[in-house]
């Protein structure tokens, strides 16, 4: 089992748990693809010809960035060819989000947080935190939805373009939204360019270390060090579930990381 070109998982599928959400929406259930890499360079998304038809609707004005922002999946670091990035997905959460920055804050390490817009903007506080220790913000839709691929234009522009509002709010003007994940990696070339337009570059990843999986420690720390070969992005998560494997696993894999000399960053976001 593996995953598509463009970063979609595929395979046996795992039960994943619900994302929470505010008061106000409803939590979602998540299907997650089982897959262990997506190896090989930075490439287009899964589905070239998949998803809708019909470009999205120019809602909201573009940010304007000093250089363009292309719409290919980033993979590689700026931190250059040996560097490692490290995100962090489906936060915040009051519980383990504080607990993943203080491991990344004990081994001097930044990361990328891909937040579900809801969460975000019922807790500004973590958004904030994360934001003043110097990582960087990624936008992961508003409901989590890992299909979203197959549904209408209209719909993936709500998911992605509200979940960003609510991200910005929830920062207070502290920081931007760099990126743009897709939920199991479920990109379009329509919602690849609506990012791109918008400011954000479409983030895949490399090696997800199956911690949403709850596998144990050792497990997620083994999944890591085998995978890392496929390239530099790893995934992990704070949200979605418990997450304590998850910090102590992080914290081993910075451990090890630093042992093999491979320093970390942050994923590319304007070409070279």
């Amino acid at each position: 089992m593996g995953f598509t070109a463009g970063g979609r998982r595929r395979g046996r599928t795992t039960a994943r748990p619900a994302i929470a959400t505010v008061a106000a929406a409803a939590a979602v259930a998540a299907t997650v693809w089982g897959a262990t890499t997506l190896g090989g360079p930075a490439q287009d998304g899964p589905r070239a010809d998949g998803g809708p038809s019909a470009a999205p609707g120019a809602q909201g004005a573009p940010q304007e960035t000093s250089r363009p922002v292309p719409e290919g999946i980033a993979h590689a670091s700026e931190a250059g060819a040996r560097a490692v990035n490290i995100t962090v997905d489906d936060g915040p959460d009051p519980r383990w989000t504080p607990q993943v920055l203080d491991v990344l804050k004990r081994h001097d390490v930044k990361a990328t947080f891909c937040m579900i817009g809801p969460q975000a903007e019922a807790r500004p506080d973590l958004v904030r935190k994360v934001v003043a220790a110097g990582h960087r913000l990624c936008d992961h839709t508003t409901s989590h939805d890992t299909a979203m691929d197959k549904k209408p234009a209209a719909y993936q522009q709500e998911q992605i373009l509200a979940a960003k509002r609510q991200i910005e709010r929830a920062a207070g003007g502290a920081g931007e939204v760099e990126y743009y994940r897709a939920p199991g990696g479920a990109f379009t070339p329509q919602s690849r360019r609506l990012a791109a337009e918008n400011g954000m570059r479409p983030l895949g990843w490399n090696v997800d270390s199956k911690d949403f999986a709850k596998p144990g420690v050792a497990a997620i720390v083994a999944t890591v060090k085998r995978e890392t070969k496929n390239g530099p992005t790893l995934l992990f998560h704070d949200g979605g579930g418990n997450r304590s494997q998850t910090v102590q696993a992080l914290d081993q894999v910075l451990d090890w990381l630093a042992d093999q000399g491979r320093p970390t960053g942050f994923p590319v976001r304007t070409a070279p």
